[in-house]
C-alpha cells in the first residue's frame, strides 16, 4: 500500500432515479450506488481562493485510481460523514498518464444538496 492509498477512504455513488409519484406522473428519488476508494480534500490554491472571494463554492479534489471513472455531474458522498458533493469537471482532465507508476485520477467537486 503506498501513502496515496492510505488517505483513501469509502465514497459512495448517489444514484437519480425516476420514481412514480403515485398520481401518474414521475419524481426524482435519489439512492445509495456503488462503494468505492478515494479521498476528497478541500482545494486552497491561490486561484481557488480569489475565486471563493468572487462568490464561488468551496472547491473540493477528489482523488481516485484511473480506473474509477466518474461524469459531470455525478454525485458521490462520504462515507464517513455522509457529505454530499458532485463532479464539476470531465473524467479525462486529470490523470496521470498510461506510463505513470502512480494510479490516480483527479477530479474537482463541489459540496451539494440533493434536492428535495
Amino acid at each position: 500500500m503506498n501513502l496515496l492509498e492510505e488517505a483513501y477512504e469509502p465514497l459512495q455513488h448517489i444514484n437519480k432515479i425516476k420514481v412514480d409519484d403515485g398520481y401518474g406522473g414521475t419524481k426524482t428519488d435519489w439512492q445509495p450506488g456503488a462503494t468505492f476508494q478515494g479521498a476528497v480534500n478541500l482545494e486552497e490554491s491561490a486561484a481557488v481562493k480569489i475565486a471563493q472571494a468572487l462568490g464561488v463554492k468551496e472547491v473540493y479534489v477528489v482523488t481516485v485510481t484511473k480506473e474509477t471513472q466518474l461524469d459531470f455531474h455525478d454525485v458521490i458522498m462520504r462515507v464517513s460523514d455522509g457529505k454530499i458533493f458532485r463532479i464539476t469537471n470531465d473524467s479525462d482532465d486529470k490523470k496521470t498518464p498510461a506510463s505513470a507508476a502512480l494510479n490516480m485520477r483527479q477530479y474537482e467537486a463541489e459540496a451539494w444538496e440533493l434536492p428535495a
